[in-house]
């Protein structure tokens, strides 16, 4: 019987190390490194699910603690699961609530057994512990779920860090004891906050768990960039090379070429439609924001190095005049373009690392894309 996951590693970059692979699941291959855009309520804001596979999209993310207040799993069980109730026949991920939970700080209280809260929608008193939040994934039928963990915030001090990492391999067991679905592939997480020395510990650890896929947690929550892939460089040694690798919360340009550099396989952020929405672009020279009176007599694409919807049929002064007037179509083409954007990015990535040139790529990025400002 064939299993219905796997990862294959299909290449190592000479040049940089980067790795070129394919996740397979029971709804498709993903090629990686990939980016996944996030349908936080099952739903990428502003999105179509037709619109998200015409961009390129290989796999979506979903949040499960959103999830669980509203509609309810068991809602979304008795529609066929998730893929049937947003009509999206590719695979997806659901995080753990984890990282939702732990941005509740004043509202939650973390004990062995899980965590209590009050609900951001009422104010109800609500409990997610690993075993919930496995029979919430489970009801959900993604194709990806994680592991229940505790995220340390930045800056945070070694005891309450070292707490965290191993209360996260403790609930990571008791995930995986639970967990029982065979067409759901169950990631474990790596945690440590931002010492050496548990991050490895913490995986090493995970990694003995083996788990299908690997999280990288508690990065991109307020440090500063050369801190974060400091990290990834520690755990880098540490991670099963035949396993996928998952850099989570993390979707600005420079951070993911830095971190396919170091070997992650997956990413995902809100980042790209929550900006949009505001009227900030992406382009292949930094950030644009559109609403900027300078846009308003440019007529050409939002980024002429673009291929999107969007680019190909709207200017910047018209994508400007509708964010201006506060037309809804603007700000959806502006995540359109945000997210092909993003898609097409790591499909040139993935391009270089075939080809061995991936420093090259990097290298021509760096020259071109201005990080100091938007613009």
């Amino acid at each position: 019987m064939t299993k219905p996951f796997s990862y294959e590693l299909k290449h190592i970059c000479k040049q940089s190390g980067a790795r070129l692979g394919v996740l397979h699941t029971p709804h498709g291959d993903i090629e990686t490194p990939i980016y996944m855009p996030v349908g936080t309520a099952a739903c990428v804001k502003a999105m179509t699910p037709r619109e998200m596979e015409e961009i390129g999209t290989q796999i979506l993310l979903s949040n499960t603690y959103h999830l669980h207040l509203r509609p309810g799993e068991e809602l979304i069980r008795e529609a066929g699961g998730l893929h049937k109730f947003m009509s999206w026949d590719k695979p997806i991920l659901t995080d753990s609530g984890g990282f939702q939970v732990f941005s509740l700080a004043g509202i939650r209280k973390i004990k062995e057994e899980g965590v209590t809260f009050q609900s951001h929608l009422d104010g109800s008193r609500l409990f997610i512990g690993p075993e919930e939040s496995m029979d919430i994934q489970m009801a959900l039928g993604s194709d990806i779920c994680m592991a229940f963990d505790v995220c340390s915030p930045y800056p945070c001090d070694y005891d309450t860090a070292k707490e965290n990492m191993e209360r996260t391999l403790r609930w990571a067991e008791r995930c995986k004891k639970h967990h029982n679905k065979e067409d759901q592939a169950l990631f474990g997480i790596v945690q440590g906050a931002f010492y050496k020395d548990l991050r490895i510990e913490s995986a090493k650890a995970t990694a003995a768990m083996d788990f299908i896929g690997y999280g990288i947690g508690g990065l991109s929550v307020g440090e500063p960039k050369p801190i974060m892939y400091e990290m990834l460089d520690e755990i880098k040694p540490y991670m099963p090379e035949n396993k996928p690798r998952y850099l989570m919360g993390v979707g600005t340009p420079d951070c993911l070429v830095e971190g396919v550099l170091r070997g992650v396989d997956m990413f995902d952020c809100v980042l790209a439609t929550r900006i949009a929405r505001n009227g900030t672009v992406l382009t292949s020279k930094g950030r644009v924001v559109l609403k900027n009176a300078k846009y308003a007599h440019d007529f050409g694409p939002i980024d002429d190095e673009c291929d999107c919807y969007a680019c190909r049929n709207f200017s910047r002064a018209y994508v400007r005049h509708l964010l201006h007037t506060g037309e809804i179509t603007g700000g959806r083409l502006a995540s359109i373009h945000n997210l092909r954007f993003l898609l097409r990015f790591m499909e040139q990535m993935r391009e270089a690392i075939a080809n061995d040139s991936f420093l090259d790529f990097r290298k021509e990025f760096y020259a071109k894309y201005d990080l100091s400002r938007n613009f």
